[in-house]
């Protein structure tokens, strides 16, 4: 099944949340919480959502402070990996941070997510640093953060 040619890019809303949650649960291996997508909503982030004839497919926090941005999060449904669209939400959230008046952008991925930083790469965010044992990871253990940025 392939996404319909009229992806909507949508602010996400309240209603969105427990839908964005399940999603995000099978997504990813730490996910993030209901609560934490409640929170980013309501502090004002820049959340957004990715949806193809009402099927949400993907969303994206990002969080703007001054003239830097710093994504919080992407993450695509795994039924709709790899065909472009965590690019494209990618690009989506690097236009809004530059119409908003960021200058550059800030991540932190983890080392062992080869995906995404195949992805973050290919995009031109390079290396600038590391948070040690920054992820918590299996069996109680730690996963050090690659920081990554690229310039808007």
């Amino acid at each position: 099944m392939r996404p319909d040619p009229h992806l909507q890019f949508l602010p996400m809303q309240e209603a969105d949340l427990v839908e964005v949650a399940d999603c995000e649960v099978e997504a990813t291996e730490h996910p993030w919480s209901l609560q934490n997508f409640r929170d980013a909503l309501h502090a004002g982030n820049s959340c957004w959502v990715m949806r193809s004839g009402g099927v949400l497919l993907a969303q994206g926090v990002m969080m703007r402070v001054l003239d830097e941005a710093h994504l919080l999060i992407i993450s695509v449904s795994p039924a709709w990996q790899g065909m472009g669209l965590g690019r494209q939400l990618l690009d989506h959230l690097c236009l809004c941070a530059a119409e908003q008046g960021a200058r550059e952008m800030f991540l932190e991925v983890r080392p062992s997510n080869l995906h995404a930083l195949a992805l973050y790469g290919k995009r031109g965010f390079a290396e600038i640093g590391r948070r040690k044992a920054y992820y918590p990871a299996q069996n109680g253990q730690r996963e050090d953060a690659l920081v990554m940025r690229l310039e808007l």
